[in-house]
């Protein structure tokens, strides 16, 4: 199976876990690609994920399968020479805005599943993975927040969450859709530059039930999980985010112990990063 990731040096952390939590829940060859980049803003200069932490996570992969493996794509050049320019400045790092460039990295597989960082698998993935998405530029699940207040139709929701998105490249390749994407994000100032854009200009898609891509609290059929900012009412209406590098705040303030296998390890390999 083929796993795509984005960002900068400072997903390390929710990488090793994400990939960890992978390797607990998959006996199938797992491929992973980390799209990233030197980005230059007014305010601050993104830098690549280092070639130190894509060994130690080679060798952590080749424990598990010999034929697994992870590349580093250092798209800096491709992104300096499409900039999105009106959305370097939004409360997300233009990090986030890398996948939209995924159609224009050759290495990349025709069908590859995209997870952000701070999501933790954690049962088997494969019956999401083998959709068949010949007719579909992509399938994701509903964004918990977004459904109501972002949607093309009147009588359904249809916004997507973008954390979480099995993509058929070789259509989206076709479709131009990633190439509209950037070129919104570049003329266009949005809130979520990337989930937005996907959301506006996608033709085909798969609607999935939310177990693979759960935002909220764990359920009993989870197969992702997905550490997003949540909304909390008590004992007043407030946000919440807590990642999964936060193990004591996963513990403390989201009484979660679930993943304490993955995170232990975590916890006792990360200093190799």
């Amino acid at each position: 199976m083929n796993i795509l990731y984005c960002g900068d040096a400072n997903i390390k952390d929710g990488l090793l876990i994400s990939i960890l939590s992978l390797l607990k829940n998959s006996n199938s060859e797992l491929h992973v690609y980390v799209l990233t980049a030197r980005i230059k803003t007014p305010e601050k200069v993104y830098q690549p994920i280092p070639n130190q932490a894509i060994a130690y996570l080679e060798k952590i992969m080749k424990e598990k399968n010999v034929n697994n493996s992870i590349i580093k794509i250092d798209i800096t050049i491709l992104f300096e020479s499409n900039v999105p320019e009106a959305n370097l400045k939004t409360i997300f790092t233009p990090c986030c805005m890398l996948r939209l460039y995924a159609d224009e990295v050759s290495a990349l597989p025709d069908k590859i599943l995209y997870l952000d960082t701070d999501v933790i698998c954690r049962k088997n993935f494969r019956d999401f993975y083998d959709q068949d998405l010949s007719n579909y530029e992509l399938a994701g699940v509903l964004d918990q927040y977004g459904k109501w207040f972002f949607h093309r139709s009147l009588i359904r929701f249809d916004y997507l969450n973008s954390g979480i998105l099995l993509l058929n490249l070789k259509l989206i390749r076709e479709t131009g859709l990633f190439k509209k994407c950037r070129k919104r994000c570049h003329s266009k100032k949005m809130f979520m530059p990337d989930q937005s854009s996907i959301n506006k200009l996608v033709v085909s898609k798969i609607k999935c039930p939310a177990k693979f891509n759960e935002q909220g609290k764990l359920k009993v059929d989870t197969i992702f999980q997905h550490f997003t900012t949540n909304i909390r009412f008590f004992p007043w209406i407030h946000t919440l985010t807590v990642k999964p590098w936060q193990v004591e705040q996963m513990h403390q303030t989201l009484g979660l112990h679930e993943y304490d296998q993955i995170l232990t390890k975590y916890k006792k390999i990360k200093i190799n990063l």
